[in-house]
């Protein structure tokens, strides 16, 4: 998701989350006015949902923004027969650690 989508998401009624996992942050003054501000604007989602809007829309643009580094490997070829080179940049380990680590929250006990 963009966050460029997000105003038009929030402007729709209705959005449940099941599989969650609670995060205690500190703001500073200025962003935590800004996420008040938004509650204001669309009251019929948490602080919690916003940012955890925020943070999705965040995490998605970082992940295409981070660098692609060519590999001296070549793992698949496009539509033109160029080779694509393996990616040693840090989008491989990223994907993998995200993986990784979604299987263990996924089985884990949920907190009470």
């Amino acid at each position: 998701m963009r966050i460029a989508e997000l105003i038009q998401r929030w402007s729709k009624e209705g959005h449940a989350r099941t599989d969650v996992r609670a995060y205690t942050v500190h703001l500073p003054l200025r962003d935590a006015a800004r996420i008040e501000a938004l509650h204001v604007m669309y009251p019929g989602r948490s602080d919690s949902q916003l940012m955890a809007d925020l943070i999705r829309a965040a995490l998605d643009e970082l992940e295409v923004a981070m660098p692609y580094v060519p590999g001296n490997r070549v793992i698949a070829e496009d539509d033109y027969g160029d080779p694509i080179y393996e990616d040693l940049g840090p989008t491989p380990q990223f994907y993998s650690l995200s993986h990784e680590i979604l299987r263990k929250l996924a089985t884990a006990p949920l907190e009470k």
